[in-house]
């Protein structure tokens, strides 16, 4: 018999799979929202300009350039972390999955959201009598282009880092 009146509730046992609020890959409609965000973003960024009486940036090709530069080099992580963990079956240290795993997941976040800047801002231009205005559509449809394919990269970065349960 216990000397506390009060019986104490057994602790449960901590689970053993995988925590039920862990960490997913990033879904169609998180990118999508960025993309959105971006969109609207590019789209008001012209007639803002116009409203200010600022001259509307143009797109050098320097911009799309570096978003391919970034997309070559989160395809070529996302290739050699794929071969190392799931081709060769390494582990890679918890310090660097998670790097790359927020690489991964922040560069596709980022690249949605300037790749539907840029989309925005190129639609901006449809109809529009300026005269640099088809240079300025047809260059930002190319730096979304490179965009989107460093989302392609970032996504594909964060799933090699995806490690299954050894049941």
């Amino acid at each position: 018999m216990s000397r506390d009146p009060i019986p104490r509730p057994e602790e449960p046992e901590p689970p053993t799979g995988p925590s039920p609020d862990g960490l997913r890959p990033t879904g169609l409609p998180t990118v999508l929202g960025w993309v959105a965000i971006g969109l609207v973003g590019g789209w008001a960024l012209h007639p803002l300009c116009d409203r200010l009486g600022v001259v509307p940036p143009l797109v050098s090709a320097a911009q799309p350039l570096a978003l391919l530069l970034l997309a070559a080099i989160l395809g070529y992580v996302a290739w050699v972390t794929h071969r190392a963990v799931h081709v060769r079956r390494e582990r890679l240290e918890a310090h660097q999955a998670v790097n790359r795993l927020m690489l991964g997941r922040a560069s596709a976040l980022v690249a949605a959201l300037v790749a539907g800047g840029y989309v925005g801002y190129a639609l901006s231009w449809i109809g529009d009598p300026a005269e640099l205005a088809d240079e300025r559509l047809v260059r930002s449809l190319v730096a979304a282009g490179c965009a989107l394919l460093a989302v392609v990269a970032g996504l594909l970065l964060e799933r090699a880092c995806r490690v299954h349960d050894a049941q």
